[in-house]
């Protein structure tokens, strides 16, 4: 996958050179090209922002260094070809949420492009006029605001990144992740543990040690569907009803919840208190 970073700070960029991104690149399973947004500026103070039309506070980051450095990245791409064309992604807090399941989908593509903006954001015409050419996703990390896009660019190209193939040594460890697609889906991923076997008087949950894989995948479920209600109960209300089996209804009205229709609704007061690390849900 090539992935292309805009920004007015490459340096910001720097983590992508290190851990698994870092190995992944070594190895030419990602290609991360950075490029400087103040290359298409041609003024003494190489300015890329400007007073926001209608009056109000901050400043606007200008569309014309924007424009010309989507132009020059994507300036391979023939015209008679733009099923070749990237996609550009804009993190923003007006976006989409990022998901899980976003992230698997763009792990699909061949090629991002990341805009990092700053101040009050890009100029709209930017993202218009490049939804003309490629597929744009405008994309939010979440419900609050960071100074730029940088942030969310190395949050969005890890959790992309450690899903294409090659990239985690045990591809079977994105299986059990939270909100992976699948059994995990909508579901956080409960305690874990490693040796010692007691440690500080905690022993590890007898269950872990006793060698009973099935009983052992019960637990775990049965502890996401713990942890999910006290962190995360909305995420519950999102489960697939129908493919709940027996134990998996009986562990979550031990929890608070029933199935209501096609969707699990939790009674008033339930679950109030939250567990110990570790309690056995298991039932």
């Amino acid at each position: 996958m090539r992935i292309d970073v805009i920004t007015i700070f490459p340096e910001y960029l720097a983590p992508l050179g290190v851990s698994l991104i870092g190995k992944a690149a070594d190895r030419g399973l990602l290609d991360i090209r950075t490029h400087d947004l103040r290359a298409w500026t041609y003024d003494v103070h190489r300015t890329v922002d400007d007073t926001p039309y209608g009056g109000g506070p901050g400043m606007v980051m200008k569309p014309e260094p924007w424009g010309e450095a989507l132009d020059t990245v994507i300036a391979d791409v023939a015209p008679e070809s733009p099923e070749l064309l990237p996609t550009l992604v804009v993190p923003t807090p007006s976006g989409r949420p990022f998901t899980q399941a976003k992230a698997a989908q763009l792990a699909e593509s061949s090629w991002l492009i990341f805009a990092c903006g700053r101040y009050e954001g890009i100029d709209r015409r930017v993202i218009d006029s490049a939804a003309e050419r490629m597929p744009v996703e405008e994309l939010s990390i979440g419900d609050y605001v960071l100074a730029g896009g940088e942030v969310a660019v190395l949050v969005m190209v890890e959790a992309i990144g450690r899903l294409l193939p090659g990239v985690l040594g045990n591809a079977e460890s994105v299986r059990d992740d939270s909100f992976a697609s699948g059994a995990m889906e909508s579901l956080l991923e409960g305690p874990v543990y490693t040796k010692p076997a007691e440690w500080r008087g905690q022993a590890v949950p007898e269950i872990l040690t006793s060698g009973n894989h099935g009983a052992i995948v019960r637990w775990r479920r049965d502890q996401a569907f713990a942890r999910t209600t006290v962190n995360r109960p909305e995420l519950l209300a999102k489960l697939d009803v129908a493919a709940l089996d027996k134990k998996d209804r009986i562990a979550l009205a031990a929890l608070g919840w029933r199935v209501e229709g096609e969707r699990l609704v939790r009674d008033v007061g339930a679950g109030d208190e939250k567990p110990a690390p570790g309690d056995d849900f298991t039932v």
